[in-house]
């Protein structure tokens, strides 16, 4: 009688997590920019979920990934919905967070089932040949992504229940995705359509019990260099260098006081921002101008020069090549912080919230620089 009950109780306990949305493309991207490592940390919350991977304790990869990114979005805590004793509830427990570890190749690869989860539409363009090159062994075959724009079979009837309702209308031709979470010991499932009338994808993929991952805090008291600039021109710098490369150094000065134009800025011979790229072939210097056109904001406030490992940053290109601006900081021991803004098909329409993708590097200890 007992276990009856219980199991009609867990029966009726909504999932933790319920979302759809009728073009996955933009949700693929934002999951590409940090598919580097395959197993990845899912934080679900009601205002959207984080996604965290990390590599050889050096380097924290996180996609902040709004709800409002999705046509439907619903959450449940766990802790909520379990019964608990009336002593030992505290409002505090309402709003814990979900957490569970995921092969995130494997959520791409059904997203992409049908070939169609490619390059997202809100990118810059920059996911072209002229960046193959970049292309290292071990890295995953999905990063140029099919470029179609997920022709679908059009539906005659505009107003059908059930499965349209999740995919938006028929004439999107675009992949849509329901995907809902049961709770902890459930798995993923993923319902994908290119539309109501057309064929039809369950997936279903293991989750694991997430363990601690690497924490790289980031003080904003302590930020010696600070630079806001457009993703295009760090994406043509970095595509300039010889994927051979050993370390990046980034070099930052405080902009000289006296300096009030372009002339007397040039005089002084100190670029504000010079990127310098060491190999065995040799080292590589770009200096950026203190131009608003380049440099949208520029803080420094002492010389700075820090060098990281070429893998690692290599590793930001994907997130790079679809994003629009680029946040840059370096605190006092060289922990560097890229913040990529990963510009909304919705925006521009219906002000949902951009979504971004971080990372966060180590510097290189002096002896090895």
């Amino acid at each position: 009688m007992s276990q009856n009950g219980d199991e009609q109780e867990e029966a009726q306990l909504p999932p933790v997590l319920k979302a759809s949305v009728h073009d996955v493309r933009y949700f693929a991207a934002l999951l590409r920019g940090v598919n580097f490592v395959n197993r990845a940390t899912v934080t679900i919350a009601k205002t959207g979920f984080v996604v965290v991977v990390e590599e050889a304790r050096t380097l924290l990869g996180t996609a902040y990934i709004f709800a409002d990114i999705f046509d439907e979005y619903t959450y449940n805590s766990e802790s909520a919905a379990a019964p608990q004793n009336s002593q030992t509830s505290e409002p505090e427990e309402e709003e814990a967070n979900s957490a569970f570890e995921i092969p995130l190749n494997t959520l791409i690869e059904c997203l992409n089932i049908f070939g169609t989860a490619g390059s997202s539409g809100a990118g810059t363009g920059a996911a072209t040949g002229k960046y193959k090159k970049w292309k290292r062994a071990g890295d995953d075959s999905d990063q140029e992504g099919d470029e179609d724009n997920g022709q679908g079979r059009r539906s005659s009837n505009g107003g059908a229940r059930g499965i349209e309702h999740y995919f938006g209308n028929a004439s999107d031709k675009a992949t849509g995705m329901r995907m809902s979470y049961a709770g902890s010991g459930f798995p993923l499932t993923l319902l994908i359509a290119e539309d109501a009338a057309g064929p039809t994808t369950t997936c279903e993929i293991t989750t694991y019990e997430a363990e601690p991952h690497l924490q790289l805090p980031f003080e904003s008291d302590r930020i010696v260099l600070k630079i806001i600039l457009k993703s295009s021109w760090l994406r043509d710098a970095l595509s300039e260098l010889d994927p051979s490369c050993d370390k990046l150094t980034f070099i930052g000065n405080p902009p000289p006081a006296a300096a009030t134009n372009g002339k007397q800025r040039a005089a002084n011979g100190t670029p504000m921002l010079r990127i310098q790229a060491a190999g065995t072939f040799g080292s590589t210097e770009m200096d950026y101008p203190n131009d608003r056109d380049v440099l949208e904001s520029f803080e420094c406030t002492r010389p700075v020069s820090f060098s990281y490992r070429f893998g690692h940053i290599s590793r930001t290109l994907r997130a790079l090549q679809s994003s629009t601006k680029t946040s840059l900081r370096i605190d006092d021991e060289g922990l560097l912080s890229l913040q990529f803004l990963m510009p909304s098909p919705k925006a521009k329409t219906e002000a949902a919230t951009d979504a971004f993708i971080e990372f966060r590097c180590l510097a290189l200890d002096d002896e090895l620089v």
